[in-house]
């Protein structure tokens, strides 16, 4: 019985370093999301019409991703003084498989965004972050193809 209980932690022990090694491989090999991205123009396709938006322009809006969330801030740049005043605020958990970015949005300045998961495709060529994806949302009659271009903040 001793004999037994010693080979069983041992190869709990080995799984466990294998489990180990596997997280940080993933790690890795993983996109370089991790960090501040300035959205610069999106681009949303909603029952056939596009709109383009030019965020670089009387806005701005940021992304910060760390290692499990995401958060974005989005505000007017006239600090509210006008008809274009604009706050939008978010964040929650994400995943992120291969290319495959899904956000679960647990806080959101729209309520009845919050809940939702939003799936996008996502590469990371130098600096440039490109997400495209489909957001769907029942109880704002929302469904719509939004794709976006960010690049990465440096300090």
């Amino acid at each position: 019985m001793k004999k037994f209980t010693v080979l069983l932690l041992a190869g709990i022990l080995l799984y466990s370093c294998k489990e180990a090694a596997s997280v940080a491989d993933t790690k890795k090999n993983a996109l370089p999301l991790i960090g501040t991205w300035q959205l610069l123009e999106g681009r949303v396709i909603e029952k056939g019409d596009t709109l383009l938006t030019d965020y670089t322009k009387n806005v701005s809006f940021i992304k910060i991703i760390n290692q499990t969330h995401f958060a974005f801030l989005q505000h007017d740049l006239s600090r509210g003084k006008d008809s274009a005043a604009v706050f939008v605020a978010g964040g929650g958990t994400y995943t992120l498989k291969d290319s495959l970015y899904t956000e679960n949005l647990e806080y959101c300045s729209a309520r009845e965004w919050e809940g939702n998961d939003f799936s996008f495709t996502v590469t990371v060529n130098g600096d440039t972050l490109i997400q495209q994806g489909i957001e769907k949302v029942e109880a704002a009659g929302i469904d719509r193809i939004n794709r976006e271009k960010y690049v990465r903040v440096k300090k």
